[in-house]
């Protein structure tokens, strides 16, 4: 076995050690289990070189693991960003195998975080590690903030990088939690939807109530969100809520062009990806710029009511409904907060009491593709996979993205290797290997580059 080969055995064997700690940081009882990854994280930045390694807790939240190596004076300082933690794995009968226990299929391996993101930071680690094993130094000045929260909010993540500009100080950030747009083809993701998500909490009678007895005056707090959510969406996909559209910025038209000389194939997707009879959506725009460049209103659970086997004939005087848009740039998350608040005051109906509860919130971001950072992510990624990089934007939210250019001023490089059909947030999620492989090739050719 040659080196590389060794080397590329040892760092699957290493991730699949991650991928069975269930670290799902939405779930209380799997504290323990975030600190287990915490502690594999933070030893393996120590085995990669940083000379600098330990875990920041604020409050009750998970840690933050840091590295840092500074032994290159005059070259450009990088901070390597992802997450340990990963989603709940429901509903667990769909799995094909358990998703703490990772298995390789042909070229794919399942699991849960495989992904999203646990495959993907150990790409970076394994990168700055296997050229610090070969050289015994970097090119560029690195530090790594690895999270444990992105995926339940990532409250301590947004205050640290808020309070702690000087120690997190770099040119720009590397984030690898983003996909390529097609097998085989490197690309960059150029833009990121924010995001709003919260409840609404409807309340009615003072208790449940029999529903022979009361049905027909007592209000019925579940048909009471139905009421509220079809006045804020309509069934063709427009949101309805007042002034929602009025700061969408739409993207260039060379943006566009470039995006529809992309291979997509409409029918393909619907059948691959979304697996639905039909796909749905704002009017008017193309599939891509509906995941890309639209706002959007989903729903995403309700809770309330009897849902247990058999009949229970209650009318439920409780029930809660989490919702989230996606926004686009120029909306702004404070804005659009309060247009959520009184668009579901406005659509209450009598008898209950409705407030809209925010969880969590974040701008969409756009990266100047200009910028050197980004040229030489191209170059990289071209060199390695042989073929032109493209340029895509993403329908989903890092919003860490956004306070690293806020807080650091420094552009953030999402350079993702995941592919569209890895069922990230769904069973039998899976990381394709040989991206896996390339990808610590690409951003070891990344930091090379730079370092020049």
């Amino acid at each position: 076995m040659s080196q590389d080969e060794r080397f590329q055995t040892e760092a699957l064997e290493q991730l699949k050690e991650l991928l069975r700690i269930p670290s799902i940081s939405a779930l209380p009882e799997h504290k323990p289990d975030i600190q287990r990854a915490a502690d594999f994280v933070e030893v393996a930045l120590k085995r990669a070189g940083m000379t600098e390694t330990r875990q920041i807790t604020r409050g009750g939240g998970n840690p933050l693991v840091y590295g840092a190596w500074t032994g290159a004076p005059g070259k450009p300082t990088m901070l390597l960003y992802g997450h340990y933690d990963v989603q709940p794995p429901d509903p667990l009968d769909e799995w094909k195998s358990p998703p703490f226990e990772p298995e390789q299929r042909g070229d794919d391996l399942f699991g849960r975080g495989t992904s999203d993101d646990k495959g993907q930071v150990w790409i970076l680690v394994k990168a700055v590690e296997r050229l610090m094993h070969l050289d015994g130094s970097l090119p560029v000045n690195v530090k790594f903030l690895i999270e444990g929260e992105e995926e339940s909010g990532g409250e301590s993540i947004e205050a640290y990088v808020a309070e702690n500009p000087p120690e997190l100080s770099c040119d720009a950030v590397v984030i690898c939690d983003t996909e390529m747009f097609a097998a085989g083809l490197p690309t960059l993701t150029t833009g990121l939807r924010g995001l709003v998500y919260g409840e609404i909490a409807v309340e009615g009678a003072r208790q449940d109530l029999h529903s022979g007895s009361y049905g027909g005056a007592a209000p019925n707090v579940l048909m009471a969100i139905a009421e509220i959510l079809t006045a804020l969406k309509h069934r063709d996909g427009r949101v309805l809520i007042p002034r929602f559209y009025e700061r969408v910025k739409a993207p260039a038209e060379a943006e566009l062009a470039a995006w529809r000389s992309l291979p997509f194939d409409e029918d393909e997707y619907r059948k691959k990806e979304v697996g639905s009879t039909a796909l749905t959506g704002e009017p008017g725009y193309s599939v891509l710029e509906r995941v890309w460049a639209r706002p959007t209103f989903e729903v995403h659970g309700i809770r309330g009511g009897f849902v247990g086997d058999g009949a229970k004939t209650v009318i439920p005087a409780r029930a809660t409904v989490k919702i989230s848009t996606r926004l686009v740039p120029d909306q702004r998350p404070d804005e659009i907060v309060a247009l959520i608040q009184e668009a579901v005051a406005a659509a209450c109906p009598k008898g209950v009491k409705a407030e809209f509860k925010l969880l969590s919130a974040a701008p969409a971001s756009v990266v100047d593709v200009s910028s050197p950072f980004i040229s030489k992510a191209c170059e990289a990624l071209d060199e390695v996979f042989g073929s032109k990089t493209v340029f895509m934007r993403c329908g989903g939210s890092i919003p860490i993205a956004g306070s690293f250019r806020e807080h650091l001023g420094v552009p953030s490089v999402l350079m993702g290797f995941g592919l569209p059909d890895d069922n990230l947030h769904s069973p039998n999620e899976k990381f394709h290997l040989p991206n896996f492989y390339r990808g610590i090739e690409s951003v070891m050719k990344y930091l090379e580059l730079l370092g020049r």
